[in-house]
């Protein structure tokens, strides 16, 4: 639905005099796009693991590669969350957006639609088409209505996340003739392989989406990307193409590999606990605030993979529930500084202060997500964070014990650079000159604060759908694939 109004929207042509209709047809195919996909949640077997929703058609008949797509309790919640994400990019980008509208509307449109199909593909060589195919939209918005350094940052964006794919691609070649010729993702989680193989294969994979989630050290594409990013871009970037790394953990390691996962869980665990103690002290030093979230969003996806890597259902439900808060909080965090840099032209922590005292509304919208990625109690931060902690405690205190510094240092960079933007006597005339959030700004952020509310007083709607999914994968990692 999103492709084909993307595609509608370009074929209206590039002249911005029809800016206006591109926009409503913009917000249509989002608004569409989020209302077909509604019914996997409401029609959502939670009682099963088994696939749902499923659609296999041939494509290639000699490789045996066909559209094979469906989703489970793991996969479902993240189209839905990619679904929201676009119709809020569409929304944030009304005004703010004045050159190339169409292309600009169209290009997220289209990787909306793209990023289902990754989260939906039962097919290896479909989901390495998609998930090669979704860099194209983003490389674009990054290097057309980016900042001043905006085509270094595409292109370091984008050559690091093809080249650990390649890896993936290899990969897959080899599960095709070791399945006896299938590319079928869920035929691969039965096949036994020698733990030599096994851990060549965990190697590829963890590349691909090691620099996609991203993990410490193969982070350093994300700040540049995400401060020369517009708005939207940054919004998509976090709160969707993040996951589908740490999604391919779920989908492609743990099940394929499961003996050279339990090997190699040390050194997953290590990775993820660098993530969240040396990049939340990385980003208390920030002076830019796009910098400043794009670090905590690696901190807080360390999370995400620490809850993978232990192997218990508290740490993998957590790790799931802390990606969709992610989603909704660094989202809102990156549309909370557009609206200042909108205003201002600035990112600058020094250029702001007592922007409190010309922007009521906004300064509660902007405390409310910086408490919930601090992890205040009753907002969705909490719950994944909380979740994720529980499980690790069952495995050492130790690794608890340094995963729940996050609490603390989340705390310290995120409200420290509240403190200094917002609080305090007016800093300067472009502060004395803002204006408060208008009604389309104050529909997006309330859309949002209600979502990480919601989800922080009542996240059960959301465990639910996925815990007997991650339980049959539990099952399944627990049972050895190795060749006797």
């Amino acid at each position: 639905m999103p492709i084909v109004f993307g595609l509608l929207i370009l074929a209206t042509g590039g002249d911005d005099r029809n800016a206006d209709g591109q926009r409503t047809l913009a917000l249509l195919g989002a608004a569409l796009g989020l209302a077909v996909a509604i019914p996997l949640w409401t029609g959502f077997d939670a009682t099963t693991a088994d696939m749902q929703f499923t659609e296999m058609a041939a494509w290639i008949p000699a490789l045996e590669v066909n559209y094979h797509l469906g989703v489970d309790g793991i996969s479902m919640p993240f189209i839905l969350l990619n679904s929201f994400t676009t119709l809020i990019v569409i929304l944030a980008g009304w005004q703010v957006i004045q050159n190339k509208v169409g292309q600009y509307m169209a290009a997220f449109l289209i990787q909306s639609g793209i990023i289902n199909g990754v989260f939906a593909a039962l097919d290896g060589v479909l989901f390495y088409v998609f998930f090669e195919a979704m860099l194209i939209p983003l490389y674009l918005i990054v290097g057309m209505w980016g900042g001043p350094n905006r085509v270094y940052a595409a292109i370091k964006f984008f050559l690091y996340t093809l080249l650990g794919s390649l890896l993936m691609l290899v990969a897959m070649i080899y599960l095709f003739f070791a399945s006896g010729g299938s590319f079928e993702i869920l035929t691969w989680h039965k096949i036994g392989l020698t733990m030599t193989a096994q851990t060549l294969l965990f190697v590829a994979f963890f590349f691909a989406f090691a620099v996609k989630v991203p993990m410490w050290p193969v982070h350093t594409w994300l700040p540049d990307a995400h401060v020369e990013a517009p708005t939207g871009g940054s919004v998509v970037l976090a709160a969707i193409t993040l996951k589908v790394g740490a999604y391919g953990f779920l989908r492609f390691v743990l099940p394929i590999v499961p003996d050279a996962s339990h090997e190699l869980a040390g050194f997953m665990i290590f990775l993820s606990l660098v993530a969240v103690v040396y990049i939340g002290l990385v980003a208390l030093v920030q002076a830019d605030m796009k910098k400043l979230i794009a670090y905590s969003s690696i901190a807080h996806m360390g999370f995400v993979t620490l809850g993978f890597f232990i192997f218990n259902q508290w740490g993998m439900e957590g790790g799931l529930i802390q990606m969709i808060s992610h989603g909704f909080i660094s989202g809102a965090m990156f549309l909370c500084v557009g609206v200042m840099y909108d205003r201002v032209h600035s990112r600058q922590i020094a250029d702001y202060g007592g922007v409190a005292n010309t922007m009521p509304r906004f300064a509660a919208f902007f405390m409310l997500f910086a408490m919930a990625n601090s992890g205040l109690p009753a907002t969705s931060g909490f719950v994944g964070e909380f979740m994720v902690i529980l499980g690790t405690i069952q495995v050492s205190f130790w690794y608890a014990a340094l995963a729940a510094t996050t609490l603390i240092f989340g705390a310290a960079y995120t409200l420290w650079m509240y403190k200094r933007v917002v609080f305090g006597k007016i800093a300067n005339e472009h502060v004395a000159e803002l204006t408060d959030i208008n009604a389309r700004e104050f529909l997006v952020l309330s859309l949002l604060a209600v979502l990480v509310l919601g989800m922080g007083v009542y996240p059960l709607p959301v465990t639910e759908v996925m815990h007997t999914s991650v339980e049959n994968l539990l099952a399944h990692v627990a049972h050895s694939k190795l060749i006797p």
